[in-house]
C-alpha cells in the first residue's frame, strides 16, 4: 500500500496534515537547481539540467547492447581497465548513435548479419558478401564522412 505523506493515522483515527498539504500548494510548480559554479546564467544552468537526460540514457544503455559480460575483478587496476573499456564502448556506441541517427541497438542487429568474406582458389580472391541495405549503406557512409571531418 502507498503512504499517503498528507495523512496521518493514529490506530483508526484519520487526519490530514493541513500544515503540510499548504506547503506543498505553495511550492507546486517550482523547480530549484543547485550548481557549485561560480557565476552561471540561469538559462546556462537550465540548458544543462535538460540535457540531463543524454547522461541518463547512456547508463541505462544495458551491458547487453554493448554485449558486455559479467566480469569479477578483485584488483583495483583490473577494475580500472574494465571500466575503461566499458565507458570507451559507451563513448563509441553514443559516437555512432549521433553520426546515424539511430540506436546501437538497431546497428548492431543490422549490422551483425553482413559478412565479407575473401575466399583464395589457386591466383583467384573472390569475394562473398551480403549486399547491404540502403538504409545500412547511408549508416556506413555518415559514419565513413564523419571519420573524414576529424
Amino acid at each position: 500500500m502507498k503512504r499517503n505523506r498528507f495523512i496521518t493515522l493514529t490506530g483508526a483515527q484519520k487526519s490530514v496534515n493541513r500544515e503540510l498539504e499548504a506547503k506543498a500548494r505553495n511550492l507546486a510548480g517550482w523547480k530549484g537547481y543547485i550548481t557549485n559554479l561560480a557565476t552561471p546564467t540561469p538559462e546556462y544552468v537550465i540548458g544543462a539540467y535538460h540535457q540531463l537526460w543524454q547522461v541518463e540514457k547512456s547508463f541505462r544503455m544495458s551491458k547487453s547492447d554493448l554485449k558486455a559480460r559479467p566480469v569479477y575483478h578483485h584488483l583495483k587496476v583490473s577494475i580500472e581497465a574494465h571500466l575503461t573499456i566499458v565507458f570507451a564502448a559507451l563513448a563509441v556506441a553514443r559516437w555512432l548513435e549521433s553520426t546515424t541517427g539511430v540506436s546501437i541497438k538497431v546497428l548492431v542487429k543490422t549490422l551483425r548479419r553482413h559478412r565479407t568474406i575473401n575466399i583464395q582458389a589457386g591466383d583467384t580472391i573472390v569475394t562473398a558478401e551480403n549486399p547491404l541495405p540502403d538504409d545500412a549503406q547511408a549508416w556506413l557512409d555518415a559514419i565513413h564522412q564523419a571519420r573524414g571531418r576529424h
